[in-house]
């Protein structure tokens, strides 16, 4: 309690943590280095802010800064490895191609359309879950980790899409969700039926539950009649954590993942994998997080204590052996808490997926406004001058839990494709590896859902009804609409035909507007947005300053104007963007030597709206 600010900020989960406190208020992280505020204690806070933070908040965070050991020292970034190289592409395997005509997606409809994603440029795969679900969090929820769900096929049909891709050149980074398991799971079952046999510690229970709340609405705690206790889920009722204390838990996830991995699996995403860590005795959460944060508790399992430990351990005994590339979905983690996590020297994760730039600051998923991209410029150069020089960064704007950025940004779609090229052009040439969400490359948009019968999703109908009894139905549905996950998920369009090309029976989700939008027109038109695409692919391919190159950012205070350099020793590369609706002024004359790339045909004195532009300033 006597440690001042400017001690926090000198440990990287403080600084994080500060950094978030002050991106939230509007204020610059420059204010710590103020004589007067950095020497405030936190043991004052309590005071100063005449109860507004109370004491327990305050330990929490003390907890989490005595988490990790605070060597700031990290091995550059600079070594080769293919997934640095690569793009990827993430396949929702229930939305992307049915074979056979029951109205989901399967791994046959997929192999079948491995050819468009090698002409598109991809490298590799990442495959949504295929595991044995009962579904309920649509494969997220895993009963069988050897068997593939019967929807999407069978494990034959699996090992032939592995071989495919392999013999086009890609790879298959699979969904790896080990925070928590299906209740239908051998594991659970056992550990309900004998509390003391080897599976009765599997899981967390405990006699009665704090006050932690779940992601999908409601209390985190199941009552099970059968043990007479509370089982913990941070998600929906039928995903229940496991207990990472176990070692014999460890053990089992690290034999299946290598059970995979001798198949030829080329690497894992690991599904909240910060969350695997809770602190002994799982202590309440703060009422006041909870209430700034719409979770309770949160703060407390995070970056829990032995998360670290876990992830070292993952990786020697798992993946280390099969040289198996990693990337940590990881919400709520800063730049310090990621370099902790991915830099190359404390083998752990190669990479991780931050979620701060899907939201402008005040705002959460299911707020209704309009994305300012001036906040991605902020969040992204951050992270481009501070992380890029030490781990690699991904680069991504959707996936299947997100809306798609289109429609954030441009509501009334009237820029759409134009902004779609623009969003490009930033994730295939900024520092990192890009990840694009399937459809993202014919500039799929939100679906305008009508009514909550037409969604499908989970998490949806919990938030429904946490938002309508506060704010009404009309309200609580026009969060719904502007926030839900379903809107990533409608099925990929295809073609003009029937439900969009996607399946030849009744879709299990309602599709989009496949008449203005799908892959078949944009193959076929050179100046489609597909093409766009395939086009900055193969240029990303082409010019390795686009991928080990150091990174420039300049204009950083001129809002809508962002610009950077890409250069190595043999070639200087000038990406500029408009990040407005607006037509501009250029802060520059048009930039001399050839433009690689553009969304729209000629230079002109301004930037148009949204226009983005890669020139080539200095070849070898």
């Amino acid at each position: 309690m006597n440690s001042t600010l400017r001690d926090i900020y000198r440990n990287p989960i403080g600084r994080d943590i500060l950094r978030k406190i002050l991106l939230q208020s509007g204020r610059n992280e420059k204010l710590i280095e103020n004589r007067i505020i950095g020497s405030i204690r936190l043991g004052w806070i309590r005071r100063l802010s005449f109860g507004r933070v109370d004491r327990g908040l305050l330990e929490s965070v003390i907890s989490l800064l005595n988490n990790e050991d605070t060597v700031q020292e990290y091995k550059a970034n600079n070594t080769r490895a293919w997934w640095k190289e690569a793009v990827f592409y993430q396949v929702y395997p229930r939305s992307f191609m049915d074979s056979n005509g029951d109205g989901v997606g399967d791994l046959r409809g997929l192999i079948g359309r491995l050819g468009y994603l090698s002409e598109l440029g991809i490298d590799a795969v990442w495959l949504s879950p295929v595991y044995d679900s009962p579904n309920d969090d649509n494969g997220y929820d895993i009963r069988d980790y050897r068997k593939i769900m019967s929807e999407f096929g069978i494990m034959e049909d699996f090992d032939e899409l592995l071989s495919e891709l392999h013999r086009r050149g890609m790879r298959l980074l699979m969904d790896l969700v080990v925070n928590h398991t299906s209740d239908e799971h051998e594991w659970f079952r056992e550990a309900v039926r004998d509390p003391e046999g080897n599976y009765g510690d599997y899981y967390i229970f405990r006699d009665r539950p704090n006050n932690w709340t779940s992601y999908f609405g409601g209390s985190a705690w199941r009552y099970i009649e059968e043990r007479k206790e509370y089982a913990l889920h941070l998600f929906s009722e039928k995903q229940i954590d496991l207990n990472w204390e176990n070692v014999s838990v460890r053990e089992d996830i690290s034999d299946m993942v290598r059970w995979w991995l001798k198949k030829g699996v080329d690497g894992f995403r690991l599904d909240v994998i910060n969350y695997i860590s809770k602190p002994k005795g799982l202590p309440d959460g703060s009422e006041i997080i909870g209430k700034l944060m719409g979770y309770t508790g949160v703060e407390k399992y995070f970056f829990g204590p032995k998360l670290n430990d876990y992830l070292r351990e993952l990786r020697r005994d798992a993946f280390e052996p099969y040289g198996a590339f990693t990337v940590g979905e990881t919400p709520g983690v800063g730049i310090e808490m990621m370099k902790l996590l991915t830099a190359e020297r404390r083998k752990e994760l190669d990479m991780a997926f931050s979620f701060d730039h899907l939201e402008n600051p005040g705002h959460s998923r299911f707020d209704e406004y309009r994305y300012d991209l001036n906040c991605y410029k902020s969040f992204i150069t951050e992270y481009m001058e501070k992380y890029s020089p030490y781990c690699q960064m991904s680069l991504f704007y959707e996936n299947h839990d997100n809306p798609r950025m289109i429609s954030k940004v441009d509501g009334d779609g009237k820029l759409r494709w134009i902004l779609g090229k623009l969003l490009a052009v930033m994730q295939l040439t900024l520092k990192g590896t890009p990840f694009i969400f399937q459809g993202q490359e014919i500039g799929m948009v939100n679906k305008g859902f009508r009514s909550m019968e037409e969604f499908r999703d989970v998490e949806s109908f919990g938030k429904f009804e946490e938002f309508r009894k506060v704010q009404g139905e009309e309200k609580a549905f026009r969060r719904i609409l502007a926030g839900s996950r379903d809107n990533a998920r409608i099925p990929m369009q295809w073609s003009k035909e029937p439900n969009g090309g996607f399946t030849e029976g009744i879709p299990w989700i309602g599709t989009g507007d496949i008449e203005v939008c799908n892959a078949e027109d944009q193959m076929g038109d050179k100046d489609s947005l597909w093409s766009f695409y395939r086009d900055l692919i193969s240029i990303r391919k082409d010019h390795p300053a686009l991928v080990y190159g150091d990174i420039e950012v300049t204009n950083k205070d001129k809002k809508d104007i962002f610009t950077y350099f890409r250069k190595d020793d043999s070639e200087t590369l000038f990406i500029e963007c408009n990040l407005s609706r607006e037509a501009i002024r250029r802060v520059g004359p048009v930039p001399s030597g050839r433009r690689l790339a553009s969304n729209y045909d000629e230079s002109n004195e301004d930037l148009r709206p949204y226009e983005a532009s890669v020139w080539i300033t200095r070849e070898e």
